[in-house]
């Protein structure tokens, strides 16, 4: 697997860049008016409303955690050494974010406010979980520790 892990980091950078920024979810209200979010555009919105503290925990468990675990995770994997266990428990974090964009769908779906409708940018986003966490297993489980 130690093959793989390259390509799946690889992939996981590029899927997170392309859920950061593409729209997670489309809303539609009284089909007149339509909102397509990104992450990026979230976390922006709430710190122009005021909201700073929302969007500074929105952007820390969302952009700077799984960027961090990713930068730790190439790390890793070039120098042939296994995740520190504080980036490894910031996997348990990792789909937290894909959880709750999917109870925002399912309670404006279920509310008749509006319609929402999942969008590129969530499925990248839970691709990029997916692919880091197969890339830091292997990272964790392989490779040289500091008992070598």
């Amino acid at each position: 697997m130690s093959i793989l892990r390259p390509y799946l980091l690889l992939a996981a950078a590029i899927c997170f860049g392309l859920g950061a920024s593409l729209p997670l979810v489309r809303f539609e209200k009284l089909w007149l008016f339509s909102e397509t979010p990104s992450l990026l555009g979230l976390v922006y919105g709430l710190w122009q409303e005021g909201s700073l503290l929302l969007s500074a925990i929105v952007g820390l468990f969302s952009i700077c955690f799984p960027v961090l675990k990713m930068a730790m995770a190439f790390r890793a994997a070039i120098d042939g050494n296994t995740l520190p266990g504080w980036a490894s428990m910031l996997s348990k974090w990792s789909m937290m974010d894909v959880l709750l964009v999917a109870i925002v769908i399912f309670a404006a779906k279920t509310s008749g406010i509006a319609t929402a409708i999942s969008q590129p940018g969530i499925w990248f986003y839970a691709l990029s979980t997916v692919t880091l966490a197969a890339a830091s297993i292997e990272t964790s489980s392989g490779g040289k520790g500091a008992a070598d």
